[in-house]
This record gives C-alpha cells, sequence and structure tokens, in this order.
C-alpha cells in the first residue's frame, strides 16, 4: 500500500479537500442523472460506487476525525449503501500509512529518541493503519511488541474536520440536521478523548485487568515508560481479523467460543463497570482457531449515567412494557418521545419504537441465541430500511433518543454485526 509522506493539518488545508471532494460528488450525480435519462433502468449503485470511492479517498489521507466517521458509518449495516459499507470498512485496518521519517518525527517530539534508540528492533513500515493512528512491530528485551502512532494534527482538528464533514455524513444517512448536531457534540467528546493517548493507556491497564477474569480473552501489558501523548507501547497479540479469520473456515466450537467471549466482555462491562469499550469493530480484536480472542484499543470508552442505565436496560423488561404509563416515562427519559409531542406523535412514535425494542432486545430475553440466524438479522435490516424512509422520521424537528444511547447502540450494533458474522450460539442470560 503507498505510504503518505504528510498528512494535511491546517483548517484551509483539509477543508480544501472536502470542498473539492464536493465538486467531485456533485459531477458523479449530474453524470448519473444524464446517464439516467438515456437509460432509465440504471439504478443509483454505480453513483454510491463512484462517491464512496471519491469520500473514502479523501477521508483516508485526512485521517483523524474525519475518517472515523466513515469507520463508524461502516458498522452500520442497513445505515449505508453497500458501495458505502464495503469502502467505508476499509478505515478499520487498512488506511494508507504515514512514511518512516514521519513516523521518526513522532519518536523524536514526543519521547526524545528515535526508534532504533528505545527498540532492539523497529519496523518502519507500518503493520496496520487506521483512522487515528497506525500500528508498527517492534521488539525489545526478546518481547514482540505493537507500537501506536498517533497521526499529526489529528487532536487539534476533529471539531473544524466533524464541522466539514457533517453535511457529507447528513447526505448519506439522511439524517436530519437537528440529530446531526446533537450526536456530533456526543462524537466530538469521545474522539477528542481517542487522540488522548495517556487517558487511552489508563484506560487500557484499568480495563484490561478489570476483565482479565473472563474466559478466552487475551490482552496485551502495555508498558507507559515505552509510550507517550502520541505513542503507545504494548506486548503484540497474534491472531486474525473478523474476515481472514472466517477464510480459514474455523469451527463451530471455536465460533461459539470468541462470540460467548465478546458477548461476556461487553455485558461485565455495560453492567458491573458500567463503561464499555465503545469502538467494537473487527479492527480491534483478533481471533485465533482454539476459540480466543485478543482485544485491545480503548481509546474509545463510553461512561454510562446511573439514570441512563437503569432506563436503557428497563427496556429489556417485558412486564414493565406492558404498563403504558410506565413505558411513557421510560421513553421520555430516553428522549425518545418528548414533552411537546402530541397525542398523536407520542402513539405514533411509541408504536415505531417498542417494535424496534422488541426486536434489538430479542437475544437478552432467551437464555441462547443463534446470531446465525439471518432471518433475524434480514428482519432488523428490513425494519430499519422502514425507518429510514419514513417522512415523519426525516423531518422530525426534534432528536429523539438520549446522546447516552449513540454509543451505547453502536457498541450493541458492532457487537451484533461481530456475532452475525461469526454465526455464534450463544449463552445471552447474563
Amino acid at each position: 500500500m503507498k505510504e503518505q509522506s504528510n498528512i494535511p493539518t491546517t483548517k484551509v488545508e483539509r477543508a480544501g479537500k472536502f470542498v473539492t471532494t464536493g465538486l467531485k460528488v456533485g459531477t458523479n450525480y449530474i453524470k448519473h442523472y444524464t446517464r439516467k435519462l438515456i437509460d432509465p433502468s440504471i439504478t443509483k449503485e454505480a453513483l454510491h460506487q463512484d462517491n464512496a470511492a471519491d469520500i473514502y479517498d479523501t477521508l483516508s489521507n485526512l485521517k483523524g476525525s474525519a475518517l472515523k466517521v466513515a469507520q463508524m458509518l461502516s458498522m452500520d449495516k442497513g445505515m449505508l449503501p453497500k458501495a458505502y459499507t464495503e469502502k467505508f470498512a476499509m478505515s478499520q485496518y487498512s488506511a494508507p500509512p504515514l512514511s518512516g521519517p514521519l513516523v521518526v518525527n513522532t519518536f523524536m517530539k514526543t519521547l526524545g529518541k528515535s526508534p532504533s534508540q528505545l527498540y532492539d528492533q523497529f519496523e518502519l513500515q507500518a503493520s496496520n493503519a487506521a483512522s487515528i493512528g497506525q500500528v508498527h512491530k517492534a521488539f525489545k528485551d526478546g518481547k514482540k511488541l505493537a507500537v501506536k502512532i498517533q497521526y499529526p494534527g489529528v487532536a487539534n482538528s476533529v471539531k473544524s474536520d466533524l464541522r466539514i464533514v457533517k453535511p457529507f455524513a447528513m447526505r448519506i444517512v439522511g439524517m436530519n440536521e437537528v440529530d446531526m448536531d446533537k450526536y456530533f457534540e456526543e462524537i466530538a467528546s469521545k474522539l477528542l478523548e481517542e487522540t488522548d493517548y495517556k487517558l487511552e493507556l489508563e484506560r487500557s491497564i484499568a480495563l484490561s485487568n478489570a476483565c482479565s477474569h473472563i474466559p478466552n480473552l487475551h490482552f496485551p501489558g502495555y508498558y507507559p515508560e515505552l509510550s507517550s501523548d502520541r505513542i503507545i507501547t504494548m506486548d503484540w497479540l497474534d491472531g486474525l481479523h473478523l474476515k481472514e479469520f472466517l477464510l480459514t473456515n474455523p469451527s463451530q466450537e471455536a465460533r461459539n467460543k470468541i462470540g460467548q467471549a465478546l458477548w461476556d466482555f461487553y455485558q461485565f462491562q455495560m453492567h458491573s463497570l458500567k463503561q464499555v469499550h465503545a469502538d467494537p469493530h473487527p479492527g480491534n480484536f483478533l481471533m485465533r482457531p482454539d476459540g480466543t480472542v485478543g482485544i485491545f484499543d480503548f481509546g474509545c470508552v463510553k461512561e454510562i449515567p446511573e439514570d441512563f442505565y437503569t432506563n436503557y436496560f428497563l427496556l429489556i423488561d417485558k412486564e414493565v412494557l406492558k404498563d403504558a404509563q410506565r413505558r411513557h416515562e421510560i421513553y421520555t427519559n430516553l428522549e425518545m418521545i418528548h414533552p411537546t409531542d402530541s397525542p398523536q406523535e407520542v402513539a405514533f412514535f411509541s408504536g415505531l419504537f417498542q417494535h424496534m425494542i422488541d426486536l434489538l432486545t430479542l437475544p437478552f430475553t432467551v437464555p441462547t441465541f443463534d446470531f446465525g440466524n439471518d432471518t433475524y438479522f434480514n428482519e432488523i435490516y428490513a425494519y430499519m430500511d422502514e425507518l429510514y424512509n419514513m417522512k415523519e422520521i426525516r423531518e422530525s424537528k426534534v432528536a429523539r433518543g438520549s446522546r447516552h444511547s449513540l454509543y451505547v447502540n453502536r457498541t450493541y450494533f458492532g457487537l451484533y454485526s461481530i456475532l452475525s458474522d461469526l454465526k455464534a450460539n450463544i449463552v445471552t442470560k447474563f
């Protein structure tokens, strides 16, 4: 893969890249509708492919929060056209890496020494490159290490990038500006935390230790003396990313063991720690034939307020939801319906949310669940598509759902997606 020798870091440079991309996307639309005049049978698939390629090319070269938004969107199956999902998924672990000189420069600026002075051996070519940083393999005192290096300018460009990328996200997802404003504030706060490598190091050590008792999970050890505000050094974990792992045709037993380990990992964090590894994309997990899985990258951790937690998990209690007044209180507390809603709007949105909740919470209500059940996921995607196309939702003047739900829902959607790909059959009662 071609390396980058520089990353645009100023607001003007980064905004200019988006303007150029916007012009390309506009041209793609003109080409599409011109072709459609000639041949009405032409679908939007080619348009989506062209736009996805142009947008991803820009985001992958800008790195940082701009690329992180693409990564987040790629996890939500059913939200994006397939062309976007497939292209944006590359941001999980195969974005264009930085060149060697930029890597060395980062070490000199933050640790005062070059990689060759700090490690017995350091590979200048990145092993993986994602949205916020890239990973290099190194060796020291007989140990194989993974060294994560943050891209230049990432921390300083979060808010300006999100302002610029918002119109693209609105157009791709079809979400109105009210929703985008509310949730982009939450995204900005999390992205700023992700650029704080000292905070990530602290969380990585604390959460790894807290979850170390869960069977079939492996966490790396961390090395604060070889880390800085833009570098984290940890043990190298062996294993395969999900897509590679599935190509080995793993046994159902291995799939189930990994699926169970991931389910237990997230349930323990959610219910016992009230803070959760909120970035469950396949690039953060390494799977092995024996059914064990390595977990790393605690850059995105969602701390869950007690009142939100209580109301959120009351949605699983079918007896509670049978009480119309109690259900109304929970929906209001979670900002799914609003005090300004008319009785007709309350009835309409309550009905929509109830059906969605019945679908999404099904795994929690039974002793075991087969995530290989394609019928279940097809029903979810069909309903999401139905909601996406509802005029009442697209034109809603209020954002529905607490900002806290953004990362909690994202965590469960990401987990469901991985378990679905694994076709894991697991014990779901916690």
